[in-house]
């Protein structure tokens, strides 16, 4: 399923993304506050790649590869819906990584955005989850502009302090949707409301 944004362009991973998911995926600077490090070498990636192909096979959603609508024939980044376990935790987990060249234009917070909208309106997912690393507040920032919200500590990599988990139901989405719309009907109303005490 291909996906727009204001200004992403999102598809389904191919096996043709190898180069650009090792390109992004294996560089130090994308991996700041990730444990795990950069991928180690191409046939990672390529590991990586096959098992987030199965996922579309078997769920019918995953990991799309993110281009600007302008430049579709670049990739930028990789993120998505992903069917994640944590130990007893089941979760929809959002996830994403772009390359540092796309960093510092609020793109992250319209991918999350527009992958929320997409789980939610599309696929009818109950609820979405991120999973986040305590020391990394942009993504963290990024998640609470999307509407997600903390809800605990989760211990997701061995001998490493906690992660932090947040969420956001399907419900609380669409309450949020309402309450932008009347804040967004708000100053039109006030606006007519002064026409007419004016022309009086």
């Amino acid at each position: 399923m291909r996906v727009q944004t204001n200004r992403l362009y999102l598809r389904p991973v191919t096996s043709e993304d190898v180069d650009d998911l090792f390109k992004i995926y294996g560089d130090p600077a994308t991996n700041t506050f990730n444990p795990a490090g950069p991928y180690p070498n191409i046939d990672y990636a390529k590991t990586v790649l096959n098992r987030w192909l199965v996922h579309w096979d078997t769920q019918g959603f995953g990991n799309w590869a993110i281009s600007l609508i302008e430049q579709s024939e670049k990739v930028i980044g990789f993120g998505g819906l992903t069917v994640r376990c944590y130990k007893d935790i089941v979760i929809n987990n959002l996830g994403y990584r772009f390359s540092t060249d796309a960093w510092g234009k609020g793109l992250a917070t319209e991918f999350a955005r527009g992958a929320i909208k997409y789980g939610f309106n599309d696929i009818k997912l109950t609820e979405i989850s991120a999973v986040v690393r305590a020391n990394h507040l942009t993504s963290q920032n990024v998640l609470e502009k999307a509407g997600l919200r903390y809800v605990k500590e989760i211990y997701d990599v061995e001998d490493a302090p906690p992660s932090l988990m947040y969420s956001l139901r399907m419900d609380e989405w669409l309450r949020n949707l309402v309450s932008q719309d009347r804040q967004a009907k708000r100053p039109r109303q006030s606006f007519l409301e002064g026409l007419s005490q004016t022309s009086k």
